[in-house]
C-alpha cells in the first residue's frame, strides 16, 4: 500500500470487528509506502531552491515535526485513555472523540479538499509523464532537432477517460489488485529516479553543483515564491497523518497499539527521511540550479528507455492512486444525495452487469452513481487543465494539508486527552502549532501567487508545466 493505497480504509467503513495481526514491521512498511509518492519527484527542485544548507535542514525539520505529531496522533487511537480506551478507526472518529463538532466539521473539510486536490495533482503529474514519454520517443526516432510537441490536453483527457471507467467500480474492494500495482510502481520510479540522478552526477565528475544559497531567481520576490513552493513540496511529500489511524487499526495487542505505532513511526519516517535527502541532494548535485520540478523530466537524466520505464511506472501508480483518493469522495457525495432525495426513483434504481474475468463475476451499477462519479472526474480534469503547474499545485496541497491534519488536530487532541492546562507545555505546543500555521499560510500564498502569475504569462493555460 502506498500513500494513496493507505487511504482505502476510509472509503466505506463498517462497524464490524476485523482481525488485527499487524506488527511494528508491517506498520513501518505501511508508513514508508504511504509517505513515498509522487511528491518525491519534486525534492531535487525543492533542494535547489533552498540550497545545500537549508534544503537538507528543511527535509530533516519537517521529518521531526511529522514524527512528533504522529506520536501524539498515535495516542488518540483510543479514547479517553491511550491504552485502555475505545478504539477510533478513522481520523475523524478520533477528532470526534476529543474535540467539538465544529472541529470535526473542519477536519472533514480538510480531509476531503486534500483528497480532491490530490486528484487534481495526480492528473497533472500523469499528464506530464505521458507527454515526456511521447516526446522522448519522438526525439529518438526523428532526431534531437525534430518538432515533437505533445498534445498535453489530449493526454490529460485520455488519463481521465481511464478514471471515468475505473470510477464505476462500486468500491476499491473490487479492484484491490490496482492498489497493489500502484504500490509496487511507486517504489520502482522512485528508485529509478535516485539511481539515474546518482549516475548522472558521477558522469559529470562527481562534483557538487548548485549553490549554498540555492538557485538564483529573476527577482527577490520570485526567489521568495520559489522558496515557499519548495517548503510546500516538502510538506506534501511527508503527509501521511490522514491514514495513520487506519494503519494503527491493523496492529495486534499486546503490546499497546500506541507503543507499537510510535516505534513504527520512528523507523518509517527515519527511513523515508534518509531516502528523501538522498533523492533531493543527488538530484541537486547532478543538475545544480537547473534541477527540474519533476526529476524524471531532466534533460540527460539517463538512457531514454529507462526514463520511459520510470515515467510508465509513475503513470500506472497514479492510475491506482487516483482511485483510492477518489473513492472516499464518491462515497460521501452519494450518501449525501441518497439522504437528500431518499424517494427519488433515479437514485434508487440499480442494475447488475456481468464482468468477464473479474473475481466477483458481476457488479451492481446505479445510474445516479454513474452520473455523479463521471461529473466529479470531469470537474477534476477541467481544474487540472486550468492550473497545470506541477510544483505550484503540490505546494498548495502541502500548505493546505500539513498544518490542520499533521499538526493542529494531533496537538489539540493531545491537549484534550492529557487535560493540559495553560503552562509551559501548553504554550510550547501552541507555539509549535502557530509556527507551522504561519509556514502553511506563507506557502499557500506563495503557491497561489505562482499559479496566478503563471496564468497571466501563459498564452495557453491548458499546457502542462513541470
Amino acid at each position: 500500500m502506498d500513500k494513496s493505497a493507505a487511504a482505502a480504509d476510509d472509503v466505506e467503513r463498517g462497524d464490524y470487528e476485523h482481525e488485527r495481526t499487524g506488527t511494528v514491521w508491517t506498520a513501518t512498511a505501511h508508513i514508508v509506502t504511504a509517505v513515498i509518492g509522487s511528491g518525491v519527484l519534486a525534492l531535487a527542485w525543492s533542494v535547489a531552491q533552498l540550497g545545500w544548507v537549508a534544503g537538507p535542514l528543511a527535509l530533516a525539520g519537517f521529518a521531526c515535526v511529522t514524527y512528533y505529531t504522529s506520536t501524539l496522533l498515535a495516542n488518540a487511537y483510543r479514547a479517553p485513555h491511550p491504552v485502555t480506551g475505545d478504539r477510533n478507526r478513522t481520523y475523524m472518529d478520533a477528532v470526534r472523540s476529543y474535540l467539538s463538532p465544529r472541529e470535526v466539521f473542519m477536519c472533514g473539510i480538510a480531509q476531503y479538499v486534500s483528497l480532491w486536490g490530490t486528484m487534481v495533482g495526480y492528473t497533472i503529474t500523469a499528464t506530464i509523464s505521458m507527454v515526456a514519454i511521447r516526446q522522448s520517443d519522438c526525439f529518438h526516432r526523428n532526431g534531437a532537432g525534430a518538432s515533437c510537441d505533445a498534445p498535453g490536453t489530449v493526454m490529460m483527457l485520455a488519463f481521465s477517460v481511464v478514471q471515468v471507467v475505473l470510477s464505476q467500480f462500486p468500491g476499491l474492494e473490487h479492484i484491490t489488485w490496482l492498489s497493489v500495482v500502484a504500490a509496487v510502481m511507486s517504489f520502482a520510479y522512485s528508485f529509478i529516479g535516485l539511481g539515474l540522478s546518482v549516475g548522472h552526477w558521477v558522469s559529470q565528475g562527481a562534483g557538487l553543483g548548485g549553490r549554498v544559497a540555492g538557485a538564483a531567481a529573476a527577482s527577490s520576490t520570485k526567489k521568495l515564491w520559489n522558496v515557499l513552493l519548495a517548503l510546500g513540496n516538502i510538506a506534501f511529500a511527508y503527509t501521511f497523518a490522514e491514514v495513520l489511524i487506519e494503519i494503527q487499526d491493523t496492529l495486534k495487542s499486546p503490546p499497546a497499539e500506541n507503543k507499537t505505532m510510535k516505534k513504527a513511526s520512528m523507523y518509517g519516517i527515519g527511513a523515508t527521511t534518509i531516502f528523501y535527502i538522498s533523492v533531493g541532494c543527488a538530484g541537486y548535485a547532478a543538475f545544480g540550479s537547473n534541477a527540474p520540478g519533476n526529476i524524471l523530466t531532466a534533460s540527460g537524466l539517463g538512457p531514454y528507455w529507462l526514463v520511459d520505464i520510470a515515467n510508465m511506472c509513475l503513470i500506472l501508480h497514479l492510475i491506482g492512486a487516483y482511485q483510492v483518493y477518489a473513492q472516499p469522495i464518491f462515497a460521501s457525495v452519494e450518501r449525501w444525495a441518497a439522504s437528500r432525495w431518499p424517494e427519488a426513483k433515479f437514485i434508487n434504481s440499480a442494475y447488475t452487469v456481468s464482468i468477464p474475468l473479474m473475481q466477483r463475476g458481476s457488479v451492481t451499477v446505479a445510474p445516479y452513481k454513474l452520473v455523479l462519479r463521471t461529473v466529479i472526474v470531469v470537474a477534476t480534469t477541467v481544474v487540472a487543465m486550468m492550473i497545470p503547474f506541477f510544483n505550484a499545485v503540490l505546494g498548495l496541497l502541502g500548505a493546505f494539508s500539513f498544518w490542520p491534519l499533521t499538526v493542529y488536530f494531533p496537538i489539540s487532541m493531545h491537549i484534550a486527552q492529557c487535560k493540559i492546562t495553560k503552562g509551559r507545555k501548553w504554550y510550547l505546543l501552541q507555539g509549535l502549532s502557530m509556527i507551522c500555521l504561519m509556514i502553511s499560510v506563507a506557502v499557500g500564498i506563495g503557491s497561489v501567487t505562482d499559479i496566478v502569475g503563471s496564468l497571466k504569462v501563459s498564452s495557453n493555460p491548458f499546457k502542462t508545466i513541470s
